[in-house]
Formats: C-alpha cells, structure tokens, sequence
C-alpha cells in the first residue's frame, strides 16, 4: 500500500530540448577555441634571463627584439627566443700532419651571440647556426692548422694550435655575429705505431744525450787533471828557475864578495909595499941581507980573469960570528969589485 502511494508521487525529471543542447554545445567549443587562440596568439610574451626574443609576424623578421623580462605583443605575432649567453660546443675530428700522420683530435670552442645580432643571425640562418656555420669552419680551421706542422711538433704545441684556430674562426664567425669567445685544443692523439716510434726515439735521445753528458764529464775530469799536471809542472819549472836564479845570485854575490876581498887585500898589499917601499933605504935593505944570511960563502965566483979562491970559513969561526965585529963587513975583503956589499947587487945573487 505504502509503496504504491510513493511511486504515485514520484514524477520524472523534463529533459533538454534540441536547441538547448545545441547551444551548451556551442558554448563549449567557443570556449576551447578561446583557450587555444591565446595559447597560440598570446598578447603577452616572457623571455627567460640572457635571451633574446626575436619578433616575426607572418614569417617576416622584424627588426626590433624583445629583452629579458614579460612583454606585451601582437596575437599574430610569433616569438623566437636565441640564447645570448656563452656556450660551449666540443668537436671531436680526425686529422694529418704535414707528414701525413693520422691524428685524433678534440677541440672546443667557446662562443655567444649578441643580442643586437639575433635578428640578422636567426633571418640568415636560423636557429641551427652552429651545425649549418660554426661547426664546419671548426673542422676546416683545424685541419688547415695541424696540416702545417709535423707530427712530432704537434705533441707540444697545443696552445699555439689553439691561437691559429681562433685566428682563422673569429672572423669568418663574426660575418654572422657570432662572436667566438675562446678554442682549445683538449687531446691530440696518434696512431698506436706512431706512439711507439715516438717513445722510442725519446728512448734513444735519452741514452745519446746521457752518454754525451757521461762522455763530457770524464773530458771535463781529464781536461781538469791535464790542467793541474801542467799547472804543477809549471810551478815545478818555476821553482827550478827561481832556485837557479837564487844560485847564481848566490854565487855572483859570493864572487863579488870574493873580487871584492882579493881588491881589498891586493889595495891593502899594495898600500903595504908602497909603505914598505918608501921607508925602505940602502942601509935598511944591507941590513936586512945581513939578518937573513946564514954565514956560509960562495966556493966559486965567476968573472972575465979568474980570480983566487980563498977558504975564509976557519977564520971567519976564529974570529967569531959575523955582527959582532966592531968593524963593517965591508971593510973585509971585496967581492968581485970594489964597491961595497948592498950598493950594486946583494951578496950571494951570482952564486950558481
């Protein structure tokens, strides 16, 4: 009973009309068209810190760009954000040297794009400046660099390399407005053959320039105790010529003083005789004679007539010795002539 009386008083809900449907339906498309207009047309634009926006609208370039920060801009326009902050791009390449040895390369270059050459960069090229631009004239300066040098010149000269590449880059780059910031030259690697011909070269080169130093120091060594030999026996010669020179200076001193003592006796000598001789008188000189005679007489005289010989020895003992007669020798009998003893030759001179 109950439940007949509830579904009496229940009565359905009315249903939309077509028309009613039809325009909720409208309403939601108009709604999700909004939506997607300005997510694809927005008035409004934010470009992210060390960017740029570049400005298109129907696919032309416009001049001017917008900077860092929300921007207000045409629907219809279109926004390009470029990077201006440094970058860093590493290539990985394969070179020859000037004798035609492979070598392994790896480079990076560092590089940014002015914001007041976005427009013309994007409007030349477009957003893949660096594989249409960059990366190819990298290659070319690499490989242009390393071909101008020898394989073994190549293993040290990484930052030289490094100064060439960047001479070449930066201007071709800056036609575009790129402006390369830095290029390095991070591994330079050769073939395995290569390496070890190197190495044993070095091996080689070392050894040479060891024994030249070992070679060198035993000539230093022997040139050095030549040196002390001639040194020694140039102080040895030097010694003898000193010493001989003392010598001779020794004896023509001693000679000197010699000389000197035999012109010192001799003028002494002389001096005495002329002395001598002048004190000297007849009397003195008979006097003299008669001190230094022993007694003894001549057995024979000599002259033109032969003359007696007379003994006088017995007498002359009879008499005494001679000097103590009171009365000259003279007075005795005359020898040869008749002038007395001492005047005209000593007695005895003619005695054989």
């Amino acid at each position: 009973m109950n439940f007949q009386s509830n579904t009496q008083g229940y009565a359905p809900k009315k249903s939309l009309g077509p028309k009613k449907a039809l325009i909720l339906a409208l309403a939601c498309a108009i709604v999700v068209l909004l939506f997607v207009f300005f997510a694809a047309f927005s008035p409004v634009v934010t470009i992210p810190a060390g960017q740029t926006g570049v400005l298109t609208l129907f696919g032309r370039v416009s001049d001017a760009t917008y900077g860092e920060g929300l921007h207000a801009k045409n629907p219809l326009a279109r926004v390009i954000v470029m990077d201006n902050r440094t970058q860093k791009e590493t290539v990985t390449m394969q070179a020859f040297s000037s004798d035609i040895q492979q070598v392994d390369v790896i480079a990076t270059v560092n590089f940014h794009v002015p914001r007041e050459a976005c427009s013309t960069l994007y409007q030349r090229v477009g957003l893949g400046y660096y594989e249409q631009v960059m990366e190819p004239r990298i290659q070319e300066g690499v490989k242009a660099v390393f071909a101008d040098y020898s394989a073994e010149k190549l293993i040290g000269a990484r930052s030289t390399l490094a100064d060439q590449v960047m001479e070449i880059l930066a201007p071709e780059m800056e036609e575009y407005g790129i402006s390369v910031t830095a290029v390095s030259i991070e591994n330079v690697d050769f073939t395995d053959a290569f390496t070890d011909a190197v190495e044993d070269k070095q091996v080689a080169e070392q050894t040479k320039l060891r024994t030249e130093i070992e070679q060198a120091q035993l000539l230093v060594v022997e040139q050095t105790d030549a040196q002390r030999r001639i040194i020694a026996a140039n102080a040895d010669a030097q010694e003898r010529e000193i010493l001989a020179e003392a010598d001779a200076s020794v004896k023509q001193i001693e000679a000197d003083a010699a000389a000197y003592a035999v012109r010192v006796q001799a003028e002494a000598e002389a001096e005495a005789n002329a002395m001598i001789a002048a004190s000297l008188t007849g009397q003195l000189v008979q006097y003299q004679q008669i001190q230094q005679w022993d007694g003894s007489l001549p057995a024979v005289y000599g002259a033109s007539d032969p003359l007696p010989i007379l003994d006088m020895t017995g007498a002359i003992e009879e008499d005494g010795p001679i000097g103590e007669e009171e009365a000259p020798i003279e007075e005795e009998a005359p020898i040869g002539e008749d002038a007395p003893i001492g005047e005209n030759e000593p007695a005895g001179e003619d005695a054989p």
